[in-house]
């Protein structure tokens, strides 16, 4: 199930993933493998849970909690468990005493990084060459025309 990467080395690729997340116009995916590794890390023990935070950003008006977890010496949210509800303690409002160290690796080197923890294969697209089509034109409702038109 994947290979043995330092914790170190990992730690750093999910910070890096998680900043990049955090400005990216599309950053499901970035969330999701963040989300993943960081759930494999906790199944073998190489990271811990701290407790719950009150999320800076609230979700529609409602305030919500987030999971604190430890990564070598490197801190971040998950959403939580119903388990983490019972068996962390709450720290209330987000400390920011709990601050990752800064850390300069690029975004493709922690996704290959990533990649190969978690096994993940990206999915092939096949790439579609999109028709063109003037943003001028309008097809008539008018029965069916064709366009161009074809010379008889």
């Amino acid at each position: 199930m994947g290979e043995q990467i330092p914790l170190h080395e990992l730690a750093k690729a999910i910070y890096t993933i998680n900043r990049h997340a955090k400005t990216a116009p599309e950053p499901k995916h970035l969330y999701y493998i963040k989300k993943k590794t960081i759930q494999r890390l906790l199944q073998e023990k190489r990271a811990t849970k701290i407790g719950l935070h009150f999320s800076d950003h609230p979700k529609r008006s409602n305030q919500h909690s987030t999971s604190l977890v430890k990564v070598d010496n490197y801190y971040f949210h998950v959403p939580p468990t119903k388990t983490d509800f019972k068996e962390l303690k709450h720290l209330g409002t987000l400390d920011q005493s709990y601050r990752n160290p800064k850390t300069r690796m690029s975004l493709s080197q922690a996704k290959r990084i990533i990649y190969r923890y978690i096994d993940w294969k990206p999915k092939k697209h096949r790439h579609q060459k999109k028709q063109y089509t003037s943003p001028y034109y309008t097809p008539s409702s008018l029965g069916k025309m064709e366009w161009p038109p074809r010379r008889t």
